[in-house]
């Protein structure tokens, strides 16, 4: 019998597993949909402070769609491209402050006062092109 990753990993078929649309997930359905065995599921939760499931009252793992998205992209890590858990977590680490360095970009409205001086500045520079030309 095979140890190691191999017995940890039932492989994914070749198209993307389309997420259905849920509030919440129980571990064995994300278990079915990411092909990844429950005990696995638990440990990264240890390992990916990003990855924590809302437990119900009973104590069961209630996984939302993000962790599910997460899950997916750990084990393509992992898997896939052959990440260290260290390594992907320091991916996963600097996709995130990448995004967040990018989302305030589309997060203020446009300041009206800002455009106008931009537009100003932009005019003044063509005048003084246009005179040297």
């Amino acid at each position: 019998m095979s140890r190691g990753r191999d017995a940890r990993l039932i492989p994914l078929p070749p198209t993307d597993v389309e997420i259905p649309d849920k509030l919440y997930f129980r571990i064995g359905e994300v278990s079915e949909l990411t092909r990844t065995k429950a005990f696995v599921l638990r440990y990264w939760e240890t390992e990916f402070s990003s990855l924590k499931p809302v437990k119900s009252k009973s104590g069961h793992r209630l996984y939302r769609r993000k962790d599910v998205e997460l899950i997916f992209q750990i084990r393509r890590l992992l898997y896939e491209k052959g990440f260290t858990i260290e390594g992907a977590r320091r991916h996963l680490a600097s996709d995130s402050k990448n995004h967040a360095e990018q989302k305030h970009l589309f997060q203020s409205p446009p300041n009206l006062k800002e455009f106008k001086a931009i537009r100003h500045e932009l005019q003044t520079i063509l005048t003084i092109l246009s005179r040297k030309c």
